[in-house]
């Protein structure tokens, strides 16, 4: 990294320890950084994206030595940390340090969500910090998360005294959640796919009983202003429409190939540009629902306000 950019790092640490906020980058989406133990701080993200306080938050880390220090690991989660960190892949685990990670940033819970991102600006800014940063995706609460500086900037650009700009979100979609608090449980799919997960830990349990315990579980989440109707055969007069596939072809083609990654790396660019135009709703075709698939329609689900 040159100088210019070792500044801008240590400007954003900077804002970090007083208390600002920062438009951050990772390889899933951008998030909305906070020192995770200042409360006063993450009221601020709660504040500028609306979110609502009993959705917990992520802690971001700079690696496994800093996650270990505010949550217990056993031998699955570090299995599983070893295999897919950095990377977007979030564990819920037992609180080790409850003030490191504030009770606002857990909403009042026992546990602790947390993650290593592996975007090299977020890795930067978490090693010059040092210490955890909740970065929850930089939208307003319930609309698409942004995937390029630009689109975070026009949803909470306001609220931030600092901004990293690494270009457009390789991944797109926010991080796999697993639970590790008895039987592991899926809690949100991501770009570390259920598959990729039973490889390491086994068969994942039904992902209810820890539900409240992830980012991203309200029934309308994602959510663009137009509605949105999904498994579309085509669309209807007056509406916009999100294609996939080469036979399903369109303006906003999530990928013309049918490949599940660039899909999801598209999805919420093209649900953002596709509600910019005012349609009557935006309609979506069928995504197969395997492996990515299976994060893109829970997204896509909750867009349309069809997930609990």
């Amino acid at each position: 990294m040159d100088a210019a950019g070792q500044d801008q790092i240590a400007q954003a640490a900077a804002a970090l320890r007083v208390g600002g906020l920062v438009l951050m980058p990772t390889e899933t989406v951008y998030g909305l950084a906070a020192d995770a133990a200042n409360a006063r701080a993450v009221a601020s993200v709660y504040e500028a994206k609306g979110r609502p306080s009993f959705n917990p938050l992520i802690a971001h880390v700079a690696d496994l030595a800093a996650a270990e220090r505010i949550a217990r690991f056993d031998d699955r989660a570090r299995a599983l940390a070893e295999r897919f960190w950095p990377g977007p892949l979030t564990l819920v685990l037992p609180v080790a340090d409850a003030v490191a990670v504030s009770d606002l940033a857990r909403a009042g819970l026992d546990t602790v969500a947390v993650r290593v991102p592996a975007h090299p600006l977020a890795g930067a800014l978490l090693k010059a910090f040092g210490g955890p940063v909740v970065a929850p995706s930089a939208n307003r609460s319930g609309r698409p998360s942004p995937t390029t500086l630009e689109a975070a900037v026009e949803e909470t650009g306001e609220a931030a005294a600092g901004a990293l700009n690494g270009g457009p979100c390789k991944i797109g979609l926010e991080s796999t959640v697993v639970s590790l608090l008895d039987r592991p449980r899926l809690l949100r799919p991501g770009a570390v796919t259920r598959a990729d997960l039973e490889a390491v830990v086994g068969l994942l349990a039904e992902a209810e009983a820890d539900a409240r315990r992830s980012p991203g579980r309200l029934t309308r989440h994602y959510a663009p202003n137009a509605p949105v109707r999904l498994d579309a055969a085509a669309p209807l007069p007056g509406e916009a429409w999100l294609a996939f596939g080469a036979a399903s072809r369109g303006q906003w083609n999530l990928s013309p190939t049918g490949d599940l990654a660039e899909a999801a790396a598209n999805l919420f660019a093209y649900l953002r540009a596709a509600d910019s135009t005012n349609p009557t709703a935006i309609s979506v075709a069928p995504i197969p629902d395997h492996g990515l698939g299976e994060a893109i329609n829970d997204r896509l689900r909750r867009a349309a306000g069809f997930v609990g």
